[in-house]
């Protein structure tokens, strides 16, 4: 059956601001069967679980441990062997078509769609909204099979910036079959085409399936500002970009960029042949046989019994016109001015009353288009010409929002929050109905103006609209999610497991005493007395959780899965919330965003987003960094017209390769920093040779003050460190003039967040791949003691290593990677992983108060497979698990009750393209 599918807020579907909202059409095909249910089927495959083996420590040891130093060079060619990427070949159907890919591999995962069905990617903009999970689908695709696969992406021209921008951490070889239409700008002498020209309809693929045009829409609009051809002379002066009289009423327009471009898909089945009369061939004196199967392919044949020549139209019933479908994405009304002056468009519209030209009826009108500009009054007027087309309206952002399109996670979520809310709060779209009451009211309001068309409605998760068969089109709500009660979960899981009544009751328990023990804590009077661990008070609580805030620091582990995004867990990304002195995020993969609204709620997310003090990426691995430019230019649409500074981001060298190429499709308002510059040894020389020209500028001119130079370049890591080596080359010579003032701006924003310092290591997995140190001021209590702050430190993805040990040495917390479990050592050291085991123990080593493992393989998608015996100190992270530093010392007790939760799920349940990639996407 071929439908147009509802996949509108597969990545958001919750809430009430869904990213998705550029493309979600699913291109038409004669194949008569359901697109839901024809797609990826799953397995589900018991594992044995192999005896773990354990290797003691004791405190502070530095064992020398194995790794693959090819790897850490970036120049191991055998972990995988080079696959010549298969094109697939088929027909264009909506089995194997699709328009989005923002969070598409948790959706298809979730619903059963093999990824390895997609052939086809079609962008009506290219953004960070659209496409920002364009690159990890490439990387799994690539990972599949023996040979790997690929995919055709069409888009606007500017799709080639986003290509040329990714380039920097994926492989040719996974985007050889970009294709992309429309006018090319050049930046050199940036023009527009002329608009007449972008209105032309541009044929991408037409065969006896289907055809799919294009049409593009160029705004006429000055940078963060939308005009109207009124307002575009009055306000030009505003722009400092060169302007070219172009526009159709003659007046100047600011030049064209990247990025400004939508698209208008048209989508058109061909006409359904009448049925085949055989009584008429017969009187014809036609004899059954061939030439009957001649006429129904529309030829003309010669009758067998009279000299006549025999006509389709003289044997076949009225033929059927094929369905047309139109996706329309108007972001702007300055698009909308585009989009009314498309004459293409106008062979599908009424004609004063009288019915369009013959063949050319629009079925289905599919408005990626905002509530605002649905609004407009002629945006309204065009929709009327439209006459009885359906018209779904996919463009709403408060729409679905306490339904999850993610079930499974979401089921999983619940029952976690039920056992522990203290450490798994309920989910931020659970207080959401009243939250976004006045949003609906306008929204009403905006669709009560559309009264005069009775074929208006909004789009709902996986709403479909069947094209064939002819006899059932139309809308179809058959797999449209309802909402489920938390109760009927929490209902499900007593009937499972009703020994889990009397843990949450343990659980509560956990946190009565934990709250009588901070009581009977008393300052102590003399607070220089020595102890052997300075770091620890005497009841083994570290000194800086004395008196300790709840609205001090809480750990937010966002996404805590590896390589991919997975049914139950997202890749990495922790949400570091110091609550009024803002936050940071320590990596960003892909649907971060997503999962903050998911544990925040929308407005909550928006202010997480809002208040952002800093961003760090420990290495340039998709799974740690695609999410980035989401987020950021999120941050910038929230900020706009407000005074505010760049956002700061701390990244490997690569990856400002990466935002700077995407940042000719879209500002994303941040200030770069390499990690290199933030390293202890780094910074510290920063800091002597600050204090150097300090002294120094006193005794020279203000006219010809020439700056000294320093000598950070031989700085960079400390001497003798084994970690040099595995960088192979220093690399390009710092520019201190410019990097100066970013590591000025860091320090500032470090002091703005009560940090003491952030300070990046280098680690054992791949070139410039980095681990980070947070240090939390001072404090001084009532009784004027001097507590120390807290220490969280991250690993990234690491083997074991001196570094990470020197760096965690008397950590209140390290969250440490722990991708593999203890029998797959071999795999972790071809990796440049850890294990479960391997982890513990660098916790151990460096005497951390609290370990927390995360970054868990996609094979053990709820929960790893670890020893508990070992876990005193250690905790296993899940996605929007929320870890507040005064309820640390509950941490590692409320293990074995979440093992309780999970007794019965020690097995792969993900679809088998996940299993296939996950091996080769480390």
């Amino acid at each position: 059956m071929t439908q147009v599918s509802k996949f509108r807020h597969f990545l958001l579907p919750s809430l009430s601001r869904p990213l998705p909202r550029h493309s979600s059409l699913y291109k038409p095909s004669i194949q008569f069967r359901s697109l839901i249910t024809v797609l990826a089927a799953s397995s589900k495959r018991h594992r044995s679980i192999p005896p773990l083996r354990r290797k003691s420590t004791t405190p502070m040891e530095v064992k020398e441990t194995t790794f693959n130093k090819r790897r850490a060079e970036g120049r191991d060619k055998n972990d995988a062997s080079k696959k010549n990427l298969q094109l697939k070949v088929r027909k264009l159907n909506p089995i194997n078509t699709i328009s989005y890919v923002q969070g598409l591999q948790r959706f298809c995962t979730e619903h059963k769609i093999k990824l390895s069905k997609i052939d086809h990617i079609f962008l009506s903009r290219v953004c960070s909204e659209t496409a920002g999970g364009l690159p990890g689908l490439l990387l799994t695709l690539a990972g599949m099979g023996e040979e790997g696969m690929s995919v055709n992406i069409w888009g606007p021209s500017d799709l080639k910036y986003l290509v040329d921008a990714m380039r920097s951490f994926i492989p040719n070889a996974a985007m050889v079959h970009t294709k992309s239409f429309g006018p090319i700008f050049n930046t050199v002498e940036p023009t527009v085409p002329h608009q007449n020209k972008l209105l032309d309809p541009i044929v991408l693929v037409e065969d006896e399936v289907v055809k799919i045009s294009a049409i593009i829409l160029q705004p006429n609009c000055i940078e963060g500002q939308v005009l109207t051809r009124s307002e575009s002379s009055s306000q030009k002066g505003m722009d400092h970009s060169p302007q070219i009289p172009d526009s159709p009423n003659g007046k100047r327009q600011p030049v064209a960029k990247p990025g400004d471009m939508s698209v208008v898909y048209v989508c058109e089945l061909p006409e359904i042949k009448g049925k085949f009369d055989p009584e008429k061939a017969k009187a014809l004196g036609l004899k059954p046989g061939p030439k009957y199967r001649e006429l129904q392919l529309g030829n003309s044949v010669k009758s067998d019994h009279q000299n006549i020549m025999v006509h389709p139209s003289d044997v076949l019933g009225p033929s059927v016109p094929g369905p047309i479908v139109l996706l329309v994405d108007c972001p702007t009304e300055s698009h909308l001015e585009a989009l009314l002056s498309v004459q293409s468009i106008t062979c599908y519209c009424d004609k004063t009353g009288n019915l369009p030209e013959a063949g050319k009826s629009v079925t289905c009108v599919i408005h990626l288009t905002p509530a605002s500009v649905v609004s407009c009054s002629n945006y309204q007027e065009w929709m009327k010409k439209f006459g009885s087309a359906q018209h779904i309206m996919a463009g709403h952002e408060k729409k679905n929002v306490e339904i999850p399109i993610l079930k499974s996670s979401a089921r999983i979520a619940t029952r976690l929050n039920y056992l522990c809310p203290q450490f798994f709060p309920a989910p931020g779209f659970w207080s959401l109905p009243n939250h976004n009451s006045s949003k609906f009211a306008s929204l009403a309001s905006s669709e009560g103006s559309l009264s005069e068309l009775s074929e208006v409605i909004s789009a709902e998760n996986l709403l479909k609209f069947t094209l064939r068969p002819y006899a059932h089109l139309g809308l179809d709500k058959s797999s449209i999610p309802s909402m489920v009660a938390s109760s009927e979960i929490i209902d499900e899981l007593l009937s499972e497991i009703p020994e889990v009544v009397e843990a949450v009751q343990h659980v509560s328990q956990l946190w009565q005493e934990s709250s009588q023990t901070k009581e009977d804590l008393t300052p102590v009077a003399d607070y220089r007395m020595m102890i052997e661990e300075p770091w620890l008070c005497s009841n083994g609580i570290p000194a800086c959780l004395e008196n300790i805030r709840r609205d001090d620091l809480e750990i937010v582990l966002l996404g805590t899965g590896s390589s991919q995004p997975s049914k139950y867990r997202n890749v990495s990304s922790i949400y570091i919330n110091l609550f009024s002195k803002g936050g940071l995020l320590l990596d960003c993969g892909e649907g971060t965003l997503g999962q903050l609204k998911r544990r925040y709620g929308v407005t909550g997310a928006d202010d997480a987003v809002r208040t952002l003090r800093c961003i760090w990426i420990s290495h340039i691995h998709a799974d740690h960094h695609t999410g980035l430019a989401r987020i950021l230019a999120l941050r910038r649409d929230l900020l706009r017209g407000v005074p505010h500074e760049p956002v700061l981001v701390v990244g490997p060298k690569q990856l400002k390769r990466y935002l700077d190429a995407y940042q000719r499709l879209e500002d994303l308002d941040m200030l770069f920093l390499d990690c290199k510059h933030t390293t202890e040894a780094s910074l510290d020389a920063f800091e002597d040779d600050f204090q150097r020209n300090s002294v120094n500028s006193r005794n020279v001119n203000n006219n010809n003050g020439d700056i000294i130079a320093s000598n950070v370049d031989s700085t960079l890591f400390a001497r003798g460190s084994r970690m040099q080596s595995y960088f192979g080359r220093q690399g390009s010579p710092v520019d201190k003039d410019a990097v100066s003032p970013i590591i000025m701006k860091f320090k500032e924003v470090i002091q703005e967040a009560g940090l003491k310092a952030l300070i990046s290591f280098p680690v054992v997995h791949c070139p410039q791949a980095f681990g980070v140190v947070l240090k939390a001021e001072e404090r001084t209590n009532s009784v004027g003691k001097v507590i120390p702050g807290w220490k969280i430190v991250y690993s990234g993805d690491t083997r074991p290593c001196p570094e990470l040990i020197e760096a965690s040495c008397g950590a209140t917390v390290l969250i440490h990677e722990a991708t593999f479990e203890d029998a797959m050592v071999a795999e972790a050291i071809a990796r440049n992983h850890s294990t479960t085991n391997e982890a513990i123990e660098m916790g151990e080593s460096a005497n951390a108060y609290r370990t927390i493992l995360t970054h868990f393989s996609q094979r053990y998608p709820k929960i790893p497979v670890f020893d508990e015996t070992h876990m005193h100190k250690t905790c296993i992270a899940f996605d929007m698990m929320s870890i507040n530093v005064a309820d640390l010392s509950v941490l590692p007790k409320v293990l074995p009750y979440l093992k309780l939760l999970f007794r019965n799920e020690m097995m792969v349940d993900e679809s088998d393209d996940v299993v296939e990639a996950v091996t080769s996407a480390y």
